[in-house]
């Protein structure tokens, strides 16, 4: 097996499993971009630590971490096994980094985890291995985490950041109370944005990139806070050194809540 790229998705709602969309059609043929990998581990913006966690759990359960949403999805199921030998290893080459990680023996899928990978690799067959962010650190601390275990994509693990782009909610859900139509002004804050990051990943420019808070423009718009990007900075680091990213797939919803995904190689 050839070593694999290393993937930055947006995840969209728990609803993308249902909803009709560029999102999610994009997400479901996202195993045709890479060789079937012999386990996952993936970086969830929903799974949040004091520092960073690895999840041990043989046999995952599934969280259904929202509300209000349609009943069919808190029926739904991802029955993919963990592999704790493999987090067992994610836990030692962290730890050997100086990343001071701790374990989980029990945890589910949260929706930044199933929702894509219900998509992405519907037969379930993959081991899934999950890592958490820590919304408290910053874009070089989990750029560090990625590059930390950036040697398991010579032995056929897909490593995933699972975030978002763009995550302003409060905008996005007073649009849809409202059935407002989107602001033109808040649109061109987005796109500026995802533009800054499609051509600073392009080159690799990796010293703009953790400092985007100071150097993209409108961070505060498309991020107020920062949780939902740090998996890029996961993925981009795991993808090891002159990595550059290749957006994937770019739709926006609602005129401005935007899905890039890239894929660093």
């Amino acid at each position: 097996m050839t070593s694999l790229p290393t993937l930055f998705i947006s995840h969209g709602g728990p609803d993308i499993v249902l909803a009709d969309t560029p999102a999610r059609h994009y997400l479901e043929g996202l195993s045709g971009l890479v060789e079937k990998p012999k386990a996952i581990v993936i970086v969830s913006a929903h799974f949040e630590t004091d520092g960073v966690a690895v999840v041990t759990d043989p046999k995952p359960g599934m969280i259904y971490d929202f509300g209000g949403f349609a009943p069919e999805l808190y029926k739904m199921i991802y029955p993919a096994v963990g592999e704790p030998a493999l987090a067992e290893r994610v836990f030692g080459m962290l730890d050997q980094a100086g990343l001071k990680p701790h374990t989980f023996e029990k945890r589910g899928y949260d929706h930044g985890t199933w929702t894509p990978l219900k998509l992405a690799f519907p037969d379930a067959d993959i081991p899934v291995v999950q890592v958490s962010i820590d919304p408290s650190r910053d874009a070089a601390w989990h750029h560090a985490i990625g590059k930390a275990l950036a040697s398991l994509r010579h032995e056929g693990v897909l490593l995933i950041g699972s975030g978002h782009i763009t995550h302003n909610l409060r905008a996005y859900f007073s649009r849809l109370r409202r059935g407002a139509e989107p602001d033109p002004a808040l649109a061109g804050k987005v796109h500026a944005f995802t533009e800054w990051f499609a051509d600073r990943l392009a080159l690799g420019d990796t010293e703009a990139l953790l400092h985007w808070k100071d150097k993209a423009p409108f961070p505060g718009e498309n991020h107020p806070t920062d949780e939902h990007l740090m998996p890029i900075f996961f993925a981009y680091g795991a993808a090891g050194e002159g990595a550059k990213g290749r957006r994937v797939h770019d739709s926006v919803d609602h005129g401005f809540f935007a899905n890039d995904s890239y894929l660093f190689d």
